[in-house]
């Protein structure tokens, strides 16, 4: 039987939105969001981070940079118990017309085939609508943090959830 995922999204969702995060210093992650990646695993799913980062492509840092930033991110989430499966990400500017900026599904196909994931069984986390039209292209329930900055779109999640422990939780019931 296929695995079941759950993807995040990562600026807003698992860690505070720095426009633009160049450095490692200023990645910081939510207080909750090892505890909710914790209850995850405990509870089978992958998770498996799914996240635009143009600011490679706009010269603001480096695909190494990015790198360095993920790995602090895994350190401090496997220092509290908790494990991300993979990380993919789009490096390109919007302008680009790329296959893999959510929302279109280059990403999580590429995860669905590279982790044998079932979509219907699996969720998108995150905190802009892009993130919930992503899941809904590929098959997944959705659920928003809203939080952002952005002025609130129209979208339809599945659930709306006051952080990523509060989606967990929702996820959890789900099964």
């Amino acid at each position: 039987m296929a695995n079941r995922a759950v993807f995040l999204d990562r600026d807003g969702t698992m860690a505070v939105d720095v426009a633009y995060c160049r450095r490692p210093e200023d990645f910081e992650l939510f207080p909750t969001t090892a505890k909710a990646i914790r209850l995850l695993n405990e509870h089978g799913y992958k998770v498996i981070v799914i996240t635009n980062q143009s600011g490679v492509a706009r010269g603001y840092f480096t695909e190494d940079t990015l790198d360095k930033i993920h790995r602090k991110m895994r350190k401090q989430l496997d220092k509290e118990g908790a494990r991300i499966d993979s990380i993919y990400y789009c490096p390109h500017h919007p302008n680009d017309n790329c296959e893999c900026r959510k929302p279109k599904p280059k990403m999580i196909l590429q995860a669905v085939g590279e982790h044998d994931i079932d979509p219907k069984r699996s969720f998108m986390v995150g905190d802009k609508p892009h993130d919930i039209q992503l899941g809904q292209n590929t098959g997944c329930r959705t659920v928003l943090i809203p939080g952002g900055t952005e002025e609130p779109a129209v979208c339809s999640p599945d659930y709306t959830a006051a952080d990523l422990y509060q989606a967990t939780l929702w996820i959890i019931e789900q099964q």
